[in-house]
């Protein structure tokens, strides 16, 4: 999904200037018929359709767009372990069993992008390491002991670092702690994203770009609508996030209120020497900070920093983004205080309430997968293999995700927008003050 009206900052992608897409493909024409239907050429509508296609099923991909033009192309390009929400909604509501299955499948997301890579020869630069920093000693503290918890419950260890340890991971005044790990990782989203459209092509999969779904009718074999075409399928997938509420505001009213689109935002300089790369952060890991409104930044294979934050739960772009986030780098890496930025861009990220993933069925054949809050690099590969499985009739695995809760943000249609607003002012201001 984009930003606004403001065409030029759409357009400033560095992921959208490092590639060259093919021709676009041709949009829904008629009607056709298929085993499977997914909404969305993102992440996790792709990754279902490979596998959907390697059981065997016929499968169409309906997007709205371009493929990977929403989050799935615009995002940090960080793959990450775990799950937004922690592991306490997991513990809270399945129990200590399934919490563990939780977290074992998380880690199996990430080897699932190796193996995506490696079976179907996607370029796309990937660089494992991953380290979590801290800026003041209250969360200090507080990122100790979630890394202590992690490793005594899951087993699941890191290289921890305090004071003047800290610059042995990343060259910064900014922070007083810092914790390493080799799991996670760091790639392209755009080349990673065309990589899986290539792969789904070649196993069959048909995948129709320019063809927003405007409604859908619902039955033991469900028939979805486009502006020039339609598709009768057997089985239905969710897979477009927060962009069903734009393009099929009828399709699943029910799944809307549990969903809130928040823009994120990414600069990158132009490129630096490869002295100063690894100066700055030596095991070029991708890095994140562990406060509630959180910088995350990596470096790209052609050596520019890529600095993200500053979200918005207006859906309105910041005001002065470019220099704002440029003074917020320079806070972070002084020796970049003087550096050029030569792109701007964002999108919207959808999260949940409790930043825990929202997989599930309407019916018995109509599936969504929405709510990655901001793990969807990772997570939607394995969303993708689950859905997959609960389509042929094992939906054990999917079934963990599908029993978790989820509350409709507060304050209806007209206020939730305003009283987020309000409640990340109060995030941002405790972030200064602790």
């Amino acid at each position: 999904m984009l930003l606004d009206s403001d065409t030029q900052l759409n357009q400033r992608s560095y992921y959208e200037a490092s590639v060259e897409r093919g021709p676009l493909l041709p949009p829904l024409l008629g009607e056709q018929r298929f085993d499977v239907v997914v909404v969305g050429a993102g992440f996790a509508g792709l990754s279902a359709a490979i596998a959907l296609a390697r059981r065997g099923y016929s499968v169409a991909v309906l997007e709205a767009d371009r493929i990977c033009s929403g989050a799935s192309g615009r995002n940090g390009g960080q793959a990450i372990i775990g799950y937004a929400s922690d592991q306490a909604p997991f513990e809270q509501q399945l129990g200590r069993e399934d919490a563990r299955r939780a977290w074992d499948m998380s880690l199996q997301a990430i080897d699932l992008i190796g193996q995506r890579i490696a079976d179907f020869d996607i370029a796309c630069d990937w660089v494992s390491g991953y380290l979590y920093v801290a800026d003041s000693a209250r969360k200090a503290r507080a990122l100790e002991a979630d890394m202590q918890a992690m490793q005594q419950d899951y087993g699941f260890a890191v290289e921890f670092a305090h004071g003047a340890q800290v610059q042995q991971h990343i060259q910064s005044p900014l922070y007083c702690a810092a914790a390493y790990e080799t799991k996670s990782g760091h790639l392209h989203p755009l080349k990673y994203g065309l990589g899986l459209a290539r792969a789904a092509r070649s196993l069959g999969v048909q995948i129709f770009e320019s063809s927003p779904v405007r409604h859908i009718r619902r039955g033991e074999r469900m028939t979805l609508e486009t502006d020039q075409g339609s598709v009768n399928a057997a089985f239905g997938v969710l897979a477009g996030n927060c962009m069903l509420g734009e393009y099929a505001p009828d399709a699943a009213p029910e799944l809307a209120p549990r969903i809130m689109p928040v823009g994120t935002y990414i600069i990158a300089t132009a490129p630096l020497s490869e002295e100063l790369c690894q100066r700055l952060i030596p095991r070029n890991a991708a890095v994140c900070d562990n406060n509630f409104v959180l910088d995350y930044f990596r470096l790209s294979a052609d050596r520019r920093l890529l600095f993200g934050g500053r979200v918005s739960y207006s859906t309105r772009t910041p005001a002065q983004l470019k220099e704002v986030m440029a003074t917020r780098m320079g806070q972070v890496f002084p020796a970049l205080r003087q550096t050029p930025v030569e792109f701007v861009w964002g999108g919207f990220v959808d999260i949940t309430m409790n930043r825990a993933p929202d997989f599930g069925r309407l019916g018995s054949n109509l599936y969504y997968l929405q709510g990655f809050s901001g793990h969807g690099v990772a997570l939607t590969g394995l969303a993708g293999e689950l859905l997959a499985e609960a389509v042929a009739g094992q939906a054990e695995r999917f079934d963990v995700f599908a029993r978790l809760q989820h509350h409709q943000f507060p304050g209806g249609h007209l206020l939730r927008t305003p009283s987020l607003v309000l409640g990340m002012a109060y995030h941002r201001l405790m972030d200064a003050l602790r």
